[in-house]
Order: C-alpha cells, then sequence, then structure tokens
C-alpha cells in the first residue's frame, strides 16, 4: 500500500507543477494518468484491507473478548462453557452427563448416555453435556477429559465439558443453559440453586426422563 500511495502523491505533484509553471503543460499528460492510476490502486488495497479485517468481538469497556474454552476461566461466578456457541442457531438442549449416566439400573453407563443423546438428536436437537470431574472415573476406572468423552459419545469437543475437580458442575451447567436459552436434561432439581437460577422451577426447563419396560423416556413436552 506504500507504493501506489508514493506514487500517488509524486504523481499529483507534477500535475500541479504542470498547471502552474510556465511551459510544463505537456507533463499532465504523463502524470494525470500516473495519478489516476496510483488512486485506483490505493482504493482497491484500502478494500481488501477492510474485508480482511477480522470482527474480533469486544467485552466490557471495550477490552476484546478471549475464545471461550471449556477450561477458561471457569471458577468465575456465571461462567458458562458455552457461551462462544451462542452465535449459532440450533435448537440447544444441555445434558447433566453425571446425573443421566445413572438412568439405566442405576450404575453409571456410557451407553445410557449415548442413547439419549441420539434420541434428543432424533428430535431435532443439538445437545451439550456437562460433566462432574469424576466422570471419566465412573465409567473406566480413569480419568477422561472433554475430548475423550466427546470421541466416546461423538459429540464435538466444543460441545462437551467435563469441570475442574472440586468445582460445581451444577453452577456451571445452569449458567450455560442460561447463556445458551436451553432447557436442560436431568433428574436433579437443582433446589440448592433456585436463589440464583429461578428459572429451575419453571414447568418444562429440567427435563425429566429414565427407562421402563418400554425402553427409554424423556418428557420434552415444553413448559
Amino acid at each position: 500500500m506504500v507504493a501506489p500511495l508514493l506514487l500517488f502523491l509524486a504523481s499529483f505533484v507534477a500535475c500541479v507543477a504542470a498547471l502552474i509553471l510556465p511551459g510544463q503543460s505537456d507533463l499532465v499528460l504523463l502524470a494525470g494518468p500516473c495519478a489516476l492510476a496510483s488512486l485506483f490502486l490505493l482504493l482497491q488495497a484500502a478494500t481488501r484491507r477492510m474485508v480482511r479485517r477480522p470482527v474480533v468481538p469486544k467485552g466490557p469497556a471495550g477490552q476484546v473478548a478471549p475464545t471461550i474454552s471449556p477450561q477458561f476461566n471457569e471458577r468465575s461466578p456465571g461462567f458458562s462453557p458455552f457461551r462462544a456457541l451462542r452465535r449459532e442457531k440450533p435448537k440447544w438442549i444441555l445434558v447433566d452427563g453425571s446425573n443421566v449416566l445413572y438412568w439405566k439400573d442405576g450404575t453409571p453407563q456410557i451407553d445410557t448416555l449415548r442413547e439419549v443423546l441420539g434420541h434428543l438428536t432424533a428430535r431435532g436437537y443439538t445437545p451439550g453435556v456437562v460433566f462432574d470431574a469424576n466422570a471419566g472415573y465412573l465409567i473406566s476406572g480413569k480419568y477422561q477429559h472433554d475430548g475423550a468423552l466427546g470421541l466416546l459419545l461423538g459429540l464435538a469437543e466444543d460441545r462437551v465439558m467435563v469441570v475442574g475437580k472440586g468445582l460445581p458442575a451444577d453452577t456451571i451447567l445452569l449458567a450455560a443453559a442460561r447463556d445458551l436459552g436451553a432447557r436442560i436434561v436431568t433428574n436433579d432439581r437443582y433446589r440448592d440453586w433456585v436463589d440464583t437460577h429461578p428459572e429451575v422451577r419453571e414447568p418444562g426447563h429440567l427435563i425429566r426422563g429414565g427407562f421402563c419396560d418400554t425402553g427409554l423416556w424423556i418428557d420434552l413436552e415444553e413448559g
């Protein structure tokens, strides 16, 4: 962009000189086209730069908002692991993974959660899952991070979160649901969090489910 700018300035000065200085009028024939050509190149470069410039989201007081990852600032009050996904427009629903694991026979089974996720997807929902830190130990005897559990469930890593050890998964799950405007699949009533998340009392916000003689049932009726 510097070269076209210098060329434009030189051509412009030459045009002015040709108009002012006697006997230099022929210089306009050379400087004029050069000025127009360099101006065109300048405009073209400026347009390209505007198109390529990334749009960076702004946080409070004009600060650059960081990209949210499952590990980012999860100790902050109201932290939501799925905040970065709000720009998308699917029909979000969140699953309390550590609760749903126990829905069949009262023992933690990854297949139980897979079946629930498959049912939700078939009904047109896009599920995200939040686990307590010990979820991996419950199903495999060892720690499993977001990506590992995502592979087991057939979900992208950014749709799965294993909270850090000692952190309350309930508050992170509730904050994520509020962020996405999503309901939660769980048999937990979150009574300890009613004051900060009164929406848990709204009919249909918490979706119950389980297994009976005929198989899986989930109460997806809108509240």
